[in-house]
């Protein structure tokens, strides 16, 4: 799974990166957050939580003020992270779905219609993972959770395989910009060796040369979406470290989260590297 993640680059750092055309980041839609979001949307986080509005890339044709359609652009929006379908009776099932297995995700009536015309990459510096000790327990005599922060080992730009939709409160009117949820949601895969030793599952990470093909809201053949998303399973990208447990509560925040923790705070923790036991 893919449940928190660092996004700290700002817009402009992201349309240069991504090759974005558009800066839609100013257009509102619904938030489903009870209190203001910290940091404010847009600016960079290094702890992203389902729930909160994040920078997402997709490309989709912008309207003019008379409404009319031109020809779809690569645009980058703020999207509610836990993906709300359209038929949903109630928003909150996003809470649920922060992501989709890529294995069904053509199969789920949830994401099948997002998976065929509204893929999304969503940018991030990378994503935490928590690792349950095979030797080490907590208080209450469970595996002890170990936090990991996984990145890109070259430092390229990562972008993760989302998707998309539109959620409108029918007690609202549709004019209104605010009566709509756009939500996103991240596929996740097996993870591959080394990961493994985290967590058996991890995000579908995207090289550039495929951003295109996934963003083009033309290609609906669900072949060709399989293909994309198989042909996403490039190993051996991603490096690995322990990090301190301030980042377990959602409401941390701040660069020291991404700090390697120091090898003697380590208990019972698996290197993902090696497979050595830390800390025994």
């Amino acid at each position: 799974m893919c449940g928190r993640y660092a996004a700290t680059a700002d817009p402009d750092d992201l349309m240069e990166a991504y090759e974005v055309v558009l800066d839609a980041t100013a257009e509102r839609s619904r938030s489903l957050l009870k209190n203001p979001q910290q940091p404010p949307p847009g600016r960079p986080d290094h702890n992203v939580a389902p729930t909160k509005q994040a920078p997402v890339v997709l490309t989709r044709p912008p309207r003019d003020e008379a409404g009319a359609e031109a020809e779809p652009v690569r645009q980058l929006r703020l999207l509610t992270w836990g993906l709300v379908p359209s038929w949903a009776k109630d928003p909150s099932v996003g809470n649920r779905m922060a992501n989709a297995r890529s294995e069904t995700v053509l199969d789920k009536p949830a994401f099948a219609r997002a998976a065929a015309r509204r893929r999304c990459l969503v940018p991030v510096t990378g994503w935490y993972e928590w690792q349950a000790s095979p030797v080490a327990v907590d208080a209450r005599g469970r595996p002890r959770k170990q936090p990991f922060f996984i990145s890109r080992a070259d430092g390229a730009p990562l972008a993760l395989a989302g998707l998309y939709e539109f959620w409108r409160d029918p007690s609202s009117p549709a004019e209104d910009p605010l009566s709509w949820v756009v939500s996103f949601t991240i596929l996740t895969t097996a993870a591959e060796p080394g990961l493994d030793r985290i967590h058996d599952r991890q995000p579908v990470a995207l090289e550039p040369c495929a951003w295109a093909d996934w963003l083009d809201p033309g290609a609906t053949a669900e072949a060709d979406v399989r293909t994309m998303i198989e042909e996403a399973a490039v190993p051996g990208r991603f490096r690995a470290w322990a990090v301190g447990t301030d980042v377990n509560s959602s409401r941390s925040t701040g660069e020291h989260l991404l700090d390697p923790a120091p090898r003697s705070e380590l208990v019972g923790v698996v290197d993902p590297d090696t497979g050595e036991v830390i800390g025994v």
